[in-house]
């Protein structure tokens, strides 16, 4: 028979997916690539499953160390004297309308929000006037501020430290905006100086698994219900 250049013609009735399916897999070819794609899909449903647990397991490790720390002697030096590093312990941070407790470091670098929860450098310590800022993972490292959309006017917040806790509570809706409310993942102005407040600024990313956005909730200090503690190697 002589070869054909004659494009065959199309069939009339399209061969279904199944067909074709069929066919790729009678082939040696066909089966290996799909073996091959279901263990790259097999991996990386394992890892997407694998990375938020790992990195809660990773806080939890960090919150360990830290806690050790927090009422240490080292610890209540250096926060009386303002001289915290990048990465040690700071304040504790409860919020019991979601039964949060995380120990926050000193800084927002990449690392320092690994350990749980960051405070912004070069805002006041808690207690302080102006503007504390502390930020926090939503979906991965302990995700401390995964709830922080749930909160509202009202929350309340505490800030422990070696000689005192304060208490904070949310705000009611201001400046035309709700409380909490998104922001772009450059507007500092969030957690910029307020003389003569005492306000304290949540941050975390929005919406959840994403960097797109950043979603903010400002709450206020209630002097009236501060109270004095002296934790274990605090001076008077």
């Amino acid at each position: 028979m002589q070869p054909s250049f004659v494009t065959p013609a199309v069939p009339a009735t399209p061969r279904s997916m199944a067909s074709l399916l069929g066919d790729a897999l009678r082939r040696p070819g066909g089966r290996k690539a799909l073996s091959l794609l279901s263990l790259v899909l097999f991996i990386a449903g394992v890892a997407m499953f694998a990375y938020p647990v790992g990195t809660d397991l990773y806080s939890r490790y960090q919150q360990g160390n830290l806690n050790s720390q927090f009422g240490g002697t080292q610890y209540t030096e250096k926060y009386s004297t303002h001289k915290i590093a990048v990465g040690d312990v700071l304040t504790k941070l409860v919020i019991p309308k979601i039964g949060l407790k995380v120990l926050v470091v000193e800084g927002t670098t990449p690392a320092a929000l690994r350990a749980g929860a960051g405070h912004y450098p070069g805002t006041p310590l808690p207690g302080e006037a102006g503007n504390v800022g502390i930020a926090g993972h939503r979906t991965t490292f302990g995700r401390p501020f995964n709830h922080l959309d749930e909160l509202g006017p009202g929350t309340e917040v505490l800030l422990q430290t070696p000689f005192k806790i304060y208490h904070y509570i949310a705000v009611a809706p201001f400046a035309g905006h709700s409380n909490p409310w998104v922001v772009s993942p450059t507007d500092y102005s969030v957690v910029q100086n307020a003389p003569g407040k005492h306000y304290l600024t949540l941050t975390t990313c929005n919406p959840k698994g994403s960097a797109a956005q950043r979603l903010v909730l400002r709450l206020e200090l209630k002097p009236s219900l501060t109270q004095t503690v002296k934790l274990k190697g605090a001076k008077a």
